[in-house]
């Protein structure tokens, strides 16, 4: 409120300012106008008036007026350019001159006219504003808060006609009968009419039957029009009379004009989705009637970006492309008629689309900008109607640069209130701007992005001025001309604060006069209130606008504010402080509404009323929410707050209960929810019926007929409680009554008519309501005594069980027979709701007054008429039924038959829908009421039993159900003699029940070593009772025995924690709970107990070994793809002090590897031989107690082991390749590992190579391979080695020929060329070491073996030089070896000796030192000492 009443005042102080904006406000000095030759004079000073009211020589010309400082500054300025200002006036003054003499004459009295005028128009101007915004607070379109009701009377009395209305501005009120306004001047003595504080009523004095008719009340106002209706009633003895009729002519009505026909019904569209609406009309729009119009609450429609408006032959349509929460409201289409407007009206429902986050808050709405300036503007927006999972806590500002297209947040706090003044835009920049809303889930989804909006100076219009001259010439004098050259700027005028909030304070002031030309920034400077330092507010922000939000204030604190002017020449002095400013109080959430209402409406409706707060300034409108009565699950009706206090919220389901609240929308938030309304039940309001319809004259005597009549086909939601008949004779315009007293059957017999004259009636229906309209005229009735011998008409006729290809029709008897009695019926069917074209249904007669009809198209509409015959012929057949189309309405369900919890046979049926009113009628064969002894029917909620005492055949027979109020809601059942019987052994075994069983006895033993003997059954109930019997006895609870009895799961275990001998036996549960009852029997003994309990044992010994160190995983082994025995364990539960060792028969193994973390210990082997097979022990132990695994592998587990490490070897051979050989080809394969177990087999051409001469296989450990010796061109082929595990074959396989064996074979001649040269080649075999030491005069005598064919030749050579000295060296030469013998070495005789041989395939050489040493040495440690002796 606060807020509202600043912004308000500054209002009004700018609207002041502006007025007087050409007053006084600095003065300027005039300039006598000469040649440009002459020098300039000036005059005095003379303050600034308004254009249109003085010429400029006058402005430039006033005298004897004080100086103003302005004027002084203006005069040092235009001493700098006084050349540039001379020529500038010169040629200004003159045109001005031409028009100043007339103005000058009467300035001073128009001065004084203009000014009174001005005045009086802005006092008036100021009053019609103030009454507009009261006006505007509390404008309402019309209403009726109690509308018109129907009235029945008698001819003669007096009636009166109330309704209520209300709206402001108060609307026009008109009465209209039968569509006709009504005129008091026609009857003045009759009617009176009274308006008294929003009460209508009509009064009608001595009512005749001319008064009855349709009575209209329409209210009209510039917010809208509402309208209601009362129906009029006038009894008389010539009978009711419901309305005048009203004839058109041919002349006055020459083409048809269109009507509304199916038009659009409320409508329901999520956010950002396309709308759209038809109108669909009753024929083609005549020309005057094309323009359809379309309004949203109110305010037109017309064409745009987001709307598209079409009008084409009879349909009318508007497209919302993207529909938005601001578009939700009622829409109206308007269409012109010979009378007037009609309209059709609806509410369309614009839902929140998905939340961005999941129990996010909806988007705000109703973004509006406002005060815009060159980089301020004040945004305010309505909160969303969903919170979300939390309350919403506040708002997100964003904005976006159209130039750039980046959306970016304008606040870093939330917002609380829907306000906020967005600053720091740039000038002449487009920009639109959204909000978001915030909950503890996050952001919620953005509002609809307002129109662009242009930055710019507001004020800029008002510093432009134009003076008109002769010839229709202008002159545009701007403020800026006339200011001269000011530099330095002056300060700024009225600093205020424009808007005050609890958390922010925006701030205006006034630009300084003169302003001057160049552009002008502010700094804006605050101070506490009472103090004088003075500190920058603006800090770095550039401050282009009067305007400038202050976000940082301390609460209950004073500020005061002043503001400097800034240009390119320099800062101004500071304005005068501002008056003291404080943070305002935080504006409150309204309170709730109060007194929600709901009252029926339609089937799918209700109209919902509540009363706003007492202080309802500031609400902007309402939410409303509907739930399930009896379930929180709250609902949003409207997304767009509505300003009215009612609404009728649609799409409820019928007959279902529902409760309602209301919030209140501000600006500051939602307030609280109201109160929730009373649970109301969806149905329609009670309503007079339709009009009865099908008058059949059922019999005749002379002077009596008796009529019949179909029933209304809407009731009004109140049943019919009876009908009133009219009758005239042929010819006669005056209806008289025929019954006072109400007929409750739909015939009647009307008596004391005149034989040979034709009648006509009509008939009225009546219900709490009143008495609706009366039906259409039957034909005329002969009164004629009836005596043809065919019978009469059957009458009655409806519709039962309605689905999509078949149904039920029901007739009643004629009650004139004829000569004889009625033997049957013929039936005709027509498709179409009005063609004549009747076919025969059935060949031969049916003797029944009820007939199934098969073989119906779906979806398509027909009529049906009965004919009765007799011994004479066919009767007249009766009307035609009405119109019906076959489908099966969604949710039909069928007579279901069954046996109940009690062992009763029943049929049960039930209903889709159902009111207070409705009832279940049963009946059997469609005519027979079902005999109260002998069966039963109750109903609960909406569905209805037919329970059977005692069935026998005697019930059997067509059994058919029907709701009261909805006859076409019913189903049968032929309840059958099978089904009798097998319903009867039902009924049996439900009167002596089994208890069912879902699992047998079982036992399980626990790890401790316990058993558990359980069975389970279906649930049973608390009153279930449990006998254990064990070889004959029963047994109950002991110390080593528990028995357990789990009635709701229907568990019966016992528990034994050590079982023993005695334990083994026969057990037996017998069980009961009801009339249910079963046994169960358990055989626990020989094979089955001793394994049990063997297995208890072994797991309490487990437990007892568990208590230490233990193995959790004992000793196992495998085999690795590498080929290796992995043996491994793994323990647990160990300590510091826990051993752990490995033992191979009873020696420790070391080489295991332990991995303290995991437990897990391993032994790997990676060349697996006999010492192998052995015993292995693992031992783990402390103080707590030790623990023992132990791995034989030894025999077949040996066996085993091989068997699956030939696997591995025969699964890691790689492929089959050839190699040459000197000898022939050697075929290969190699293993990562090869052991003899896997049996291996070479193929060649599928056979199986045997060892012969020629061939020769091997293996190593990694290789095997088969020698096929002097190969020729027969060892061409597949060869194929097969490897077998012990369980699988292994194969590889290799394709040898054409190039292969090419190169191959040329490959094994080139190396055995080369094994023969290699063999035959001259070498030294042996004889000659290294090194040889020899002690100096001693003969050293060297001697080698040679071998080669031919001989070789042989040289000795010393130092590499050939020995040819005889006499020092003695040399001996044989086949086979050869020696040199040294004499008497010497310490010359040290080097390098050396024999060459040499043949026809080649040569080697061999080499020895000779180290001589002298007596008393030693020999080299690495020679070898020679122990010649001297010679």
């Amino acid at each position: 409120m606060e807020t509202r009443m600043v912004m308000h005042r500054e209002q009004e102080e700018q609207s002041s300012k502006m007025s007087q904006s050409m007053q006084l406000s600095s003065q300027i000095k005039k300039r006598t106008f000469t040649s440009s030759d002459e020098e300039a004079s000036y005059a005095d000073f003379y303050p600034i008036i308004p254009a249109n009211l003085m010429s400029v020589k006058e402005i430039l010309n006033m005298n004897n007026l004080p100086r103003h400082r302005t004027w002084e500054i203006l005069q040092e300025t235009m001493s700098d350019d006084e050349d540039f200002q001379r020529e500038k006036w010169t040629l200004f003054g003159n045109e001005a001159e031409k028009v100043e003499k007339d103005v000058i004459r009467n300035q001073h009295v128009l001065r004084t006219r203009v000014d009174k005028m001005a005045l009086r128009q802005q006092a008036k101007k100021k009053a019609s504003s103030h009454m507009k915004y009261i006006e505007q607070l509390s404008q309402k379109a019309p209403d009726f808060p109690v509308p018109l009701r129907a009235h029945t009377v008698w001819e003669g009395m007096t009636v009166k006609l109330s309704c209520t209305v209300q709206g402001c501005p108060p609307p026009k009120v008109t009465w209209y009968k039968d569509g006709e306004p009504l005129l008091m001047s026609y009857q003045p003595w009759n009617y009176n009419l009274q308006q008294n504080f929003g009460l209508n009523s009509l009064e009608i004095r001595r009512c005749t039957p001319d008064d009855a008719g349709e009575y209209k009340v329409v209210a009209k106002s510039s917010l809208g029009e509402a309208m209601t209706f009362g129906m009029l009633v006038v009894n008389s003895y010539r009978g009711a009379v419901a309305g005048s009729e009203r004839s058109q002519t041919a002349a006055l009505q020459l083409q048809q004009e269109a009507q509304f026909g199916t038009s659009f019904p409320p409508t329901w569209v999520t956010e950002g989705n396309s709308l759209t609406l038809q109108c669909a009309f009753t024929s083609a729009l005549l020309p005057f009637q094309q323009d359809v119009s379309w309004f949203r609450d109110g305010i037109q429609l017309h064409q745009s970006n987001n709307v598209e408006i079409k009008t084409f032959d009879n349909k009318a349509t508007i497209v919302l492309r993207t529909a938005q929460k601001e578009h939700e409201g009622f829409y109206t289409a308007r269409l012109r008629t010979w009378d007037g407007i009609q309209e059709h009206k609806a509410f369309v429902y614009v839902k929140d689309a998905e939340a961005a986050v999941r129990g996010g808050p909806a988007s705000p709405l109703a973004v509006q900008v406002s005060d815009v300036n060159k980089d301020y503007v004040f945004l305010t927006w309505q909160p969303p109607s969903a919170d979300g999972a939390s309350p919403v806590e506040g708002y997100y500002v964003e904005k976006c640069d159209l130039s750039r297209g980046e959306w970016v947040r304008c606040n870093v706090h939330i917002q609380k209130m829907c306000h906020f003044p967005v600053f720091g835009l740039k000038e002449g920049t487009l920009y639109q701007f959204r909000v978001r809303a915030v909950n503890k889930a996050g952001d919620g989804r953005p509002s609809k992005a307002t129109e662009p909006v242009l930055t710019k100076d507001p004020l800029e219009h008002t510093r432009t001025m134009v003076v008109k001259v002769d010839r229709g010439r202008t002159i545009t004098i701007t403020k800026d001309e006339l200011e001269g050259q000011v530099k330095a700027p002056f300060p700024p005028t009225n600093v205020h604060a424009c808007e005050v909030t609890d958390t922010y304070v925006v701030l205006s002031w006034t630009e300084p006069e003169p302003r001057g030309r160049e552009p002008l920034t502010f700094y804006v400077e605050r101070s506490l209130a009472g103090r004088s330092s003075w500190g920058l507010a603006s800090l770095d922000m550039v401050v282009n606008s009067p305007r400038f939000p202050v976000f940082d204030l301390a609460k209950d604190k004073q500020y005061c504010f002043r503001v400097r002017s800034i240009n390119k020449y320099g800062v101004s002095d500071p304005s005068e402080p501002s008056a003291p400013i404080s943070l305002g109080k935080p504006q409150a959430v309204p309170a709730p509404p109060h007194s929600v209402i709901a009252i029926r409406d339609t089937d799918t409706s209700v109209l919902l009323q509540w009363k706003e707060p007492k202080d309802k300034d500031d609400i902007l409108g309402y939410y409303l929410y509907y739930s399930d009565a009896g379930n929180q699950d709250w609902k949003t009706v409207n997304n767009k707050p509505l300003t009215a206090t009612r609404f009728t919220v649609h799409a409820l389901k019928t007959c279902k209960e529902y409760v309602f609240r209301v919030k209140c929308v501000s600006r500051a938030g939602n307030s609280n929810y109201s109160e929730e309304s009373c649970p109301i039940v969806v149905k329609s309001a009670i309503n007079v019926p339709s009009v009865p319809s099908a008058i059949a004259l059922l019999l005749c005597t002379g002077s009596e007929m008796v009529l019949g009549w179909r029933a209304p086909s809407y009731n009004g939601g109140d049943p019919v409680r009876g009908y009133y008949l009219d009758q005239r004779e042929k010819g006669m315009e005056a209806w008289r009554e025929v019954n006072v007293k109400p007929a409750e059957q739909r015939q009647f017999k009307v008596c004391n008519l005149k034989s040979g004259h034709f009648y006509h009636f009509r008939v009225f229906a009546a219900n709490l309501a009143g008495v609706g309209k009366p039906s259409d005229a039957s034909e005329a009735f002969l009164c004629e005594k009836w005596t043809m011998p065919e019978p009469g008409c059957p009458y009655d006729l409806k519709f039962r069980e309605v689905r999509n290809s078949s149904l039920v029709l029901l007739w009643a008897t004629p009650l004139y027979e004829g000569q004889s009695p009625v033997t049957g019926y013929m039936l005709e069917i027509s498709q179409g709701d009005q063609s004549e074209n009747w076919t025969l249904l059935n060949e031969k007669t049916i003797s029944e007054t009820h007939y199934k009809v098969s073989g119906l198209q779906a979806g398509q509409t027909y009529r049906f008429r009965v004919s009765a015959v007799n011994e004479a012929g066919v009767g007249r057949a009766s009307l035609p039924s009405e119109p019906v189309t076959v489908w099966t309405q969604p949710g039909t369900k069928d007579i279901e038959i069954g046996v109940d919890d009690d062992g009763f046979i029943f049929l049960g049926y039930e209903a889709v829908e159902m009111n207070d009113e409705s009832k279940f009628l049963w009946s059997k064969n469609y005519s027979d009421s079902t005999d109260a002894k002998r069966m039963k029917a109750t109903t609960k909620n909406n569905r209805s039993v037919l329970t059977f005492t005692d069935p026998s055949e005697e019930d059997l027979g067509l059994y058919t159900v029907e709701m009261s109020d909805s006859p076409h809601l019913s189903s049968s059942y032929d309840f059958t003699a099978e089904d009798l019987e097998q319903l009867k052994e039902l009924s049996w075994q439900v009167r002596h029940p089994l208890i069912a069983l879902k699992s047998g006895w079982k036992v399980e033993v626990s790890e401790k070593g316990s058993v558990r003997l359980w069975l389970q059954t279906e649930s049973l109930s608390n009153a279930a009772e449990l006998c254990l019997i064990c070889n004959d006895r029963e047994i109950s609870s002991t110390p080593h025995r528990k028995i357990n009895f789990d009635k709701a799961k229907g568990l019966v275990e016992i528990l034994f924690d050590q079982l023993s001998p005695e334990d083994e036996g026969s057990y037996t549960a017998q069980l009961r709970d009801g009339r249910a009852k079963n046994q169960f029997t358990f055989v626990f003994v020989d094979k089955k107990f001793r394994e049990t309990m063997a297995l208890a044992d072994a797991n309490r010994r487990d437990t007892k070994r568990k208590a230490g160190p233990y193995f959790q995983e004992f000793l196992t082994w495998s085999v690795n793809k590498d080929c290796e025995l992995i043996i491994k364990c793994k323990v647990t539960n160990m300590t510091k002090d826990t051993s752990f060792k490995w033992f191979k028969e009873g020696v420790e193994v070391t080489q295991v590897a332990y991995d303290q973390s995991s437990g897990s210990s391993s032994l790997t082997i990676s060349q697996v031989t006999k010492k192998e097979a052995s015993s292995y022990r693992a031992v783990v132990s402390d103080g707590r107690g030790e623990d023992v695994s132990t791995l034989e592998l030894l025999g077949d587990e040996y066996d085993k082991l091989l068997q699956q490490l030939s696997q591995q070897c025969a699964l890691s051979a790689g492929p089959l390749r050839i190699q040459s050989t000197p000898e022939g080809f050697k075929f290969y394969c190699s293993l990562k590992y090869y052991i003899s177990f896997l049996k291996t087999s070479w193929f060649f051409k599928d056979s199986k190579i045997d060892q012969e001469a020629r061939t020769k296989p091997g293996s190593t450990m990694q290789k095997v391979w088969i020698e096929i010796l002097n190969p020729t061109e027969n060892d061409k082929g597949k060869y194929t080695l097969e490897m077998f595990d012990g369980k699988e074959t292994h194969k590889r396989f290799l394709e040898l020929s054409g190039q292969d064996f090419a190169d191959a074979l040329l490959e094994h001649q080139r190396l055995k060329q080369l094994a023969i040269a290699e063999k035959n080649r001259a070498k030294v075999t042996k004889g000659l070491p290294d090194v040889v030491a020899i002690r100096e005069g001693k003969s050293l005598c060297l001697t080698c073996f040679i071998d080669g064919e031919p001989a070789p030749e042989i040289f000795w050579l010393r130092n590499d030089r050939e020995i040819l000295d005889q006499t020092h060296f003695t040399i001996t030469k044989q086949p086979k070896s050869s020696s040199i013998t040294v004499n008497k070495v010497s310490m010359e005789d040290s080097g390098k000796y050396s024999i060459f041989v040499r043949n026809q395939y080649g040569s080697e050489t061999v080499d020895v030192t000779v180290s001589v040493y002298k007596h008393g040495e030693k020999p080299p440690a690495n020679a070898v000492e020679m122990g010649q002796t001297e010679d």
